[in-house]
């Protein structure tokens, strides 16, 4: 038997894109907000930064939680909250959202029978309004049996299996937190231990900051691992991203931002070059539009965040943003598929901007996604 000293919640482990997160349904966690972070933060154990004594795994692309609730929004299947849980650290941040995982609520809006397909119908759309950044997203899920399809032929960058694919779009993705699609305008100079460095702030899905990556010291071949550890570099990109945080008025102080840290996000993008991906395949020059990596929660990504693609690949297509000065030249016009080269492979993002050219209509991917576990989460009593 399980101890009393425990409380037993229901919960489904999913897999999207390159993330992993728990997953709940609001009417079975407690309607106290204070109570429900506690549940996250023990689910996940952020206290520990291994994540030991609970289900992450030190890292931010697995210390996450959803929680899928009743629609409020007309036109919406289901709303949905995202939660970035900190590693080492009691943080609960719900400021913006996860572009990996937004395939996995198709999956779990199926499987848990909030869309109920026929049998036979082997796509289903979910229409799913993200509460964290007030939009639309549209959810093309792979079924068999009526349930959401895991096999399947479709290789993303990241995963060594194949499976189904999910198809991913963000429809009018600019402004979700800023309220401005390029708050700060195409380009603007931050101050980084004394350099001036010429950045581009882009609210598309997630808030990000682009810098090109020489600019900070970066030439390419670094690993990972190696720019996590280079101290003076990290600083640096922290430094931009409190700039960023506190012009474009997302907060009013530096120790705010300090206490927000998942967003905006920290990228940096250089134009298309041969290089080496983790695990040693080569990517060529012609095989990109831009090669990028990022920054997620201080250290830099092991591949690259959906939302960072999402925003990346739009950013490329506003003239003037950094990201448009560093894409190969074959990549314009107003919409089209964009090719991102990340640590571990080529990511294909499409994007799409209004007809003035003046702003996002739409950014999409494909993902693929499945449930780990289903059952039930124990958390101590009180928490």
């Amino acid at each position: 038997m399980f101890p009393i000293s425990q409380t037993a919640i229901p919960c489904s482990v999913y897999r999207g894109g390159t993330s992993r997160g728990l997953f709940f349904h609001d009417s079975n966690l407690p309607s106290d907000e204070k109570q429900r972070e506690q549940i996250f933060l023990s689910g996940i154990d952020a206290y520990n930064p291994s994540q030991v004594n609970g289900l992450g795994s030190g890292t931010s692309h697995t210390s996450k939680v959803i929680v899928i609730s009743e629609p409020t929004v007309e036109g919406a299947d289901l709303d949905y909250t995202f939660y970035q849980i900190g590693i080492g650290e009691a943080v609960v941040d719900a400021e913006g959202t996860c572009g990996n995982l937004m395939a996995a609520v198709g999956a779990y809006a199926i499987d848990e029978g909030l869309i109920k397909p026929a049998a036979t119908e082997e796509h289903a759309v979910v229409l799913a309004f993200n509460r964290n950044i007030g939009k639309m997203i549209k959810l093309t899920v792979p079924l068999v049996g009526g349930k959401a399809r895991v096999s399947g032929d479709y290789q993303m960058p990241g995963l060594v299996q194949p499976g189904a694919k999910f198809t991913v779009d963000i429809l009018s993705p600019g402004g979700g937190v800023t309220e401005e699609t390029l708050p700060l305008g195409a380009v603007t100079e931050m101050d980084a231990a004394g350099s001036v460095i010429q950045t581009s702030f882009a609210d598309i899905v997630n808030p990000f900051v682009f810098a090109e990556a020489r600019s900070v010291g970066v030439s390419g071949p670094e690993t990972t691992k190696e720019l996590s550890e280079n101290r003076p570099l990290m600083d640096k990109l922290e430094a931009i991203r409190i700039q960023a945080s506190i012009r474009s008025g997302m907060v009013g102080t530096e120790q705010e931002a300090k206490r927000i840290p998942s967003i905006p996000k920290v990228a940096i993008v250089l134009q298309p070059h041969d290089y080496f991906t983790s695990d040693g395949r080569m990517i060529s020059a012609e095989e990109v539009d831009i090669v990028a990596k990022m920054v997620s929660m201080g250290k830099f990504h092991r591949t690259f965040a959906g939302s960072g693609l999402y925003n990346l690949a739009a950013s490329a297509l506003l003239p003037g943003t950094v990201a448009h000065q560093q894409a190969s030249k074959s990549f314009e016009g107003k919409s089209g598929t964009f090719r991102i080269g990340h640590p571990e492979g080529v990511a294909l993002v499409r994007a799409a901007l209004t007809e003035d050219g003046r702003d996002v209509e739409s950014v999409g991917l494909e993902r693929t996604a499945r449930l780990i576990m289903k059952g039930l989460l124990y958390v101590p009593e009180g928490y």
